[in-house]
């Protein structure tokens, strides 16, 4: 079995890593660092695995897994990397956003790789280190891909993205607070979400494609799981040119869907999907992109990446049915 290491595993993208990593037919779970939760059984901290992991938080760092998934949220994974000395034979993937843009990605000796498979994937596969994409940067990106790689997006680009409140983290605040959330809706960091570099990145410097605008306007709702994304352009392309691109080009993904009907939340949730749906209204086309923030936005992509680069069947420990109601 290959051995797992887990850094930071109290917050949502911890819990949900290890909800899928017990049923990975191919990997043991074999430690969980957390300084805040260190001698607690790990049943304690995410009340869902009980019964399901029979471990105990750790304050003390194997050196030697195989794999290292470094949970520690933003701006925080290159400071405990710098701390922390692995073996040249661990693979690290970083579910923060420390190296998802190009100017960070060499970081001492190691190099990491933007781990976006529906674009990168023969580069995951030889991978060592993996910059997981953040959330809206995923949902955005899948939805903007087929446009890009024929240039097509000849025009700015308006994306209204809502996301859920596990999407702030797990640390209470003031804007995640039940009170706050519940029956509100507001707006935060319009037209400057720092996904919208990596966005660009990957849409405008990897594909050839000129840089048009992207005009994103990130909410959040009064749910706790999912990102529903609205992106529209003007271009003068038929309902049939763009169904037919968008099957081609994601047909032999595992993970991402081409749905003819208008789409909704729950069709993704607890999945690792993206389901997209395309409109054509005169000379205006709309995209809709849904998934779960915290599993194709987060830990379900990060196994997916860490398949790729073991050689595994991608979608192994990943059929993920969503409840739908």
């Amino acid at each position: 079995m290959t051995s797992i290491g887990i850094i930071g595993g109290s917050g949502y993208t911890g819990g949900e890593l290890l909800r899928l990593l017990i049923n990975h037919p191919k990997v043991e779970v074999k430690y969980v660092y957390s300084r805040t939760y260190a001698g607690i059984s790990i049943a304690e901290v995410h009340p869902s695995l009980i019964g399901e992991l029979d471990l105990i938080c750790t304050d003390r760092v194997d050196l030697d897994v195989d794999i290292l998934f470094l949970c520690l949220g933003h701006g925080r994974s290159a400071a405990f990397l710098k701390e922390h000395s692995f073996s040249d034979r661990t693979r690290i993937i970083d579910l923060g956003n420390d190296f998802r843009l190009q100017a960070d990605q060499k970081f001492g000796k190691k190099s990491f790789v933007y781990g976006l498979p529906e674009l990168y994937k023969d580069t995951i596969k030889s991978a060592k280190n993996i910059a997981n994409p953040g959330c809206f940067a995923t949902a955005i990106q899948l939805a903007l891909l087929p446009l890009a790689s024929e240039q097509w997006i000849t025009e700015a680009v308006h994306i209204n993205a809502t996301t859920g409140s596990t999407g702030a983290g797990v640390m209470p605040s003031a804007t995640t607070h039940f009170s706050w959330r519940d029956n509100n809706f507001s707006s935060y960091k319009v037209f400057r979400h720092q996904h919208l570099g990596e966005i660009s990145e990957s849409l405008f410097q990897t594909l050839p494609q000129s840089e048009k605008p992207l005009f994103f306007v990130p909410n959040r709702g009064n749910f706790s799981k999912g990102i529903y994304a609205t992106l529209y352009t003007k271009m003068e392309l038929s309902i049939g040119e763009l169904q037919k691109k968008y099957k081609d080009f994601y047909r032999e993904e595992p993970f991402v869907h081409i749905s003819e009907n208008p789409i909704d939340l729950k069709q993704v949730i607890n999945t690792n999907k993206c389901i997209l749906h395309i409109t054509v209204i005169d000379t205006m086309v709309i995209i809709t992109s849904i998934i779960d923030n915290l599993i194709k936005g987060a830990s379900g992509q990060a196994i997916q990446n860490m398949n790729l680069m073991m050689g595994w069947e991608e979608a192994t420990g990943l059929r993920l049915k969503a409840s739908g109601f």
